[in-house]
């Protein structure tokens, strides 16, 4: 049997980090992780190739050898993934479909012959049954949270990892907290699912075995959601770190209740993570009261991200506007708090009502519901009939991010953040360090308009907190990335289009 899988691409988007690959010379972000898993469940004796076209193009010659095309796609990959089984129909291939945009939306694509939807743990072994008796059904489900302490190891052998900025590797599934807008729960439920610290060393040792070296993504969608199984697998990965000199930075995605748990703050930085990502979504408490978020209203914001970085990891921050409960003046909000909170990495969107999430029934019980959501998270666009005047919304929301990514107010935002930053990750620099820093010279310390911004920050840096030079020259080159995408979101002729 001859599988092809196929990773359909990303449009241009806040995450994608497409201009700054550049820089680097790499051609994408991350690699399919959920893929290269399903790949690694497949029987061993069937033959295996795997089409990423973040990276390279669908040659024909790949889908006449291919008996079957597995697809897996987010939301934000739908016109790709339109195009794939449009390619897959005309050399006559079966489709089989799974992921998180097929999970919600699997009615929408009926030239797929077979949809394996929720967890493959469950629900491949189901389809791969059938298709040894020949007897397929179109649709295989299950609500079933299975134990993923039997997920193999992704099958890294079918890409080229040469191709991708950072690794990526999946710890857990699950989150304890029930945000309105998030569909994290819808997924994966609420009861945190963890694969062992023995596993976790596996996974580790298959990258290092492959043969890198930077940056790994825990991709978990919130790694401390059971800090006691948190804290038993952390002394393992330091502990393999140390054994093979820190070869990898580690980043992930975390709720602000870590800035109240010292000694995991200790841990996560021993193991060198070095950046993670949290939800801060607003400084207006009502709206906080509105989505749910009962973890944000415990203190101060501004100390939760002043702490994790006095520990060494570099706060990234999603921010949303539309809430019902959002003031007029939410919008010179977001700015002030999030400039005074030194978050640079800041992801502004406007609330979207994603698939059967709490505010996807509540809006559409209401009334209110207009459209599907697109998956991307700073296009601008609404999928709901805000409380606030629509007009207003989408000017406020596009003068917010013209704002915080104006030269000026993102440098300020790097000074900030670097004042309070305390380096603590083990870091080597590597050939591909040196030419992001010569290309960056070029690109924004002469060619750019924020040239004087630029070059006074790395002098700067240079001199006062010399460790931080390397995280300095990557916030700069993030942020030619994040003025190209916010050009594309604000331009004149996209608000038709955002409108929609």
């Amino acid at each position: 049997m001859n599988i092809l899988l196929v990773y359909p691409e990303y449009p241009d988007t806040f995450w994608s980090f497409k201009h700054s690959l550049k820089f680097i010379a790499k051609k994408a972000a991350f690699p399919p992780l959920g893929l290269l898993t399903v790949a690694a469940m497949l029987p061993d004796s069937w033959n295996k190739k795997l089409v990423d076209l973040n990276v390279e193009p669908l040659p024909n010659e790949k889908l006449v050898w291919a008996d079957i095309v597995f697809l897996s796609a987010m939301i934000v990959q739908k016109e790709s993934v339109r195009q794939i089984i449009q390619r897959c129909k005309r050399h006559g291939k079966k489709i089989v479909a799974g992921g998180p945009l097929f999970n919600f939306q699997h009615k929408q694509f009926a030239d797929v012959d077979h949809f394996v939807l929720n967890e493959a743990e469950v629900t491949l072994p189901l389809f791969l049954n059938d298709l040894a008796t020949q007897n397929l059904k179109a649709v295989y489900s299950s609500q079933k949270r299975p134990d993923i302490i039997q997920t193999p190891v992704p099958l890294w052998s079918l890409i080229d990892i040469k191709n991708y900025a950072t690794m990526a590797i999946q710890y857990s599934r699950g989150c304890p907290f029930n945000c309105e807008f998030c569909d994290i729960i819808i997924m994966n439920g609420r009861t945190q699912r963890a694969k062992s610290p023995a596993q976790m060393k596996r996974e580790f040792q298959a990258l290092f075995d492959a043969g890198w070296r930077k940056s790994v993504f825990i991709v978990d969608d919130n790694f401390i959601g059971n800090t006691k199984e948190v804290k038993q697998l952390l002394p393992t990965l330091i502990k393999w770190q140390q054994e093979h000199q820190f070869p990898f930075t580690l980043l992930t995605e975390v709720s602000v209740n870590l800035a109240n748990d010292e000694e995991l703050m200790q841990l996560m930085s021993a193991a060198n993570f070095f950046k993670v990502f949290m939800g801060l979504e607003t400084p207006n408490h009502e709206s906080l009261v509105e989505c749910g978020k009962k973890q944000n209203m415990v203190g101060s914001l501004a100390k939760v991200v002043d702490t994790i970085h006095r520990h060494g990891m570099q706060v990234m921050g999603g921010f949303i506007v539309g809430f019902d409960q959002d003031p007029e003046n939410i919008f010179d909000m977001q700015v002030r708090f999030i400039q005074k909170i030194g978050v640079v990495t800041a992801m502004v969107g406007i609330l979207t009502a994603l698939p059967q999430t709490r505010l996807w029934h509540r809006l559409k019980a209401e009334g209110r519901l207009l459209s599907d959501a697109t998956g991307e998270n700073t296009d601008g666009r609404l999928n709901f009939i805000p409380k606030m005047e629509r007009e207003k919304l989408i000017e406020g929301y596009q003068k917010l991010l013209t704002t915080l990514y104006t030269p000026k107010q993102y440098y300020q935002r790097i000074n900030i953040f670097l004042k309070n930053y305390t380096p603590t990750a083990r870091t080597k620099v590597t050939r591909e360090d040196l030419l992001a820093f010569t290309r960056a010279a070029w690109r924004l310390g002469i060619v750019s308009k924020a040239r004087f911004f630029y070059w006074k920050l790395i002098l700067k840096t240079f001199l006062v907190k010399r460790r931080a030079l390397p995280i300095a020259v990557e916030l700069a080159i993030h942020g030619f990335h994040f003025e190209r995408i916010i050009e594309r979101v604000c331009q004149p002729s996209k608000s038709v289009l955002l409108k929609s």
